[in-house]
């Protein structure tokens, strides 16, 4: 394996989210009325199985394998998301008014989160060949250029924000094709237009669902008492919305951080995940952690995150294959863009997504996922080493 330190770094990781789903799942085992290890063992087992997957696809030949993994993880999940809706509650059971999980022998999985590592490769390849320097071309020679890119998008952005009804998925893949254009070699103004597109895109989701408008209402009434204090009262007051639509989980998000203070309440003492935050070992484990191992335990979370998206970065840095450069750097953007949208939700800071921590979070579709995109970096970074020592050579 090229990069070892970067297997290791996932593994602890995933290592601490087997601990989480048992210490931070007390009340929720009760509500739903299982097994206390019920949410240990499922985790335990899709965590070892994705640590042996990652090792399995590291070992792969990457001028063979990289592109047909790549192909069918966007292609497969394409299909199955494109026809999700069209499939029995047996197997595609409606949740929440949409249909983003297949039952597959007892366990649920979201093509989804398949289909934002396929997404990202197919983006690292389409733009080795189609894209480069954007050489002084004008704004419009490079808006043509991206008109394919973009009808993809809008496809799976229809299919993922409409048909799931999951936009904070949208959010992240939104993000992370921006900055991918930019590494690719569009220029900043380009970048400055599709950001302009993609927010008015995105304002314009929020105010065709109703429940996204109360998302948003509920995350003002927490952030409105601080932000309204810097403008006149008439202003204040026409943007202030009812406090009866303060937001229940952020702020009892916001007391368990503060519970923890720096050193925490200790592993398993946690009082906020009995009841006061929904399922704290999924969307909401930063907080659960933070109340139970305080700041400096938050602080090693983001080291080992730090640092693996470091590793990841410095196989881009070392190759000279323009499809692996693209594709580790769109695979390190996509975890740190689902870190910070969770991190950002849980603390107030924007409104929350529902996007699950990389690798933390306890569920099998998107620990599987992302453990295929390192797997599949660390088979490409066996090239890069070699393309490194040809260069030394």
């Amino acid at each position: 394996m090229a990069d070892r330190k970067l297997f290791v770094l996932v593994s602890i990781l995933i290592g601490m989210s087997i601990i989480l789903s048992y210490t931070l799942s007390t009340y929720t085992t009760l509500l739903f009325g299982v097994n206390e290890f019920h949410f240990v063992i499922r985790q335990s087992v899709f965590g070892l199985f994705s640590i042996l997957l990652i090792y399995f696809i590291a070992q792969l030949n990457p001028d063979k394998w990289l592109t047909i993994i790549g192909f069918t993880l966007f292609l497969g999940s394409t299909t199955l998301m494109i026809a999700m809706p069209f499939l029995p509650d047996t197997i595609v059971p409606t949740i929440g008014g949409a249909k983003r999980w297949i039952k597959i022998f007892g366990f649920s999985l979201a093509p989804v989160e398949f289909f934002k590592i396929g997404f990202v490769y197919f983006l690292a390849w389409s733009f080795s060949r189609k894209l480069g320097h954007h050489g002084g071309m004008g704004l419009l020679s490079e808006f043509k250029r991206f008109t394919p890119y973009a009808l993809v998008f809008i496809a799976s952005m229809f299919i993922i924000a409409f048909v799931q009804s999951d936009l904070g998925q949208v959010v992240v893949l939104g993000l992370t094709l921006l900055f991918m254009l930019m590494f690719a070699g569009s220029s900043f103004r380009f970048f400055l237009s599709i950001l302009s597109v993609v927010l008015t895109f995105f304002i314009f989701f929020i105010l065709t669902a109703e429940h996204r408008i109360l998302r948003i209402k509920s995350w003002w009434a927490l952030a409105q008492n601080s932000v309204l204090s810097l403008f006149p009262d008439t202003i204040a007051e026409q943007l202030r919305v009812p406090t009866e639509v303060e937001p229940y989980q952020i702020g009892h998000s916001l007391n368990a951080i503060n519970n923890g203070g720096f050193f925490g309440t200790g592993i398993a003492n946690g009082t906020f995940k009995l009841g006061f935050l929904s399922e704290v070992h999924t969307d909401f484990i930063l907080a659960g952690i933070a109340e139970e191992f305080g700041f400096f335990g938050v602080l090693f979370v983001v080291f080992i995150f730090m640092w693996m998206l470091q590793r990841i970065f410095k196989v881009a840095n070392r190759t000279r294959n323009q499809t692996i450069y693209l594709f580790s750097i769109g695979i390190g953007l996509l975890l740190s863009f689902a870190f910070l949208v969770n991190a950002y939700g849980i603390s107030g800071i924007t409104p929350i997504k529902g996007i699950s921590v990389p690798f933390l979070s306890y569920g099998g579709s998107a620990i599987l996922a992302a453990s295929i995109g390192v797997g599949m970096v660390l088979m490409a970074s066996k090239k890069a080493d070699m393309s490194a020592r040809k260069n030394k050579i």
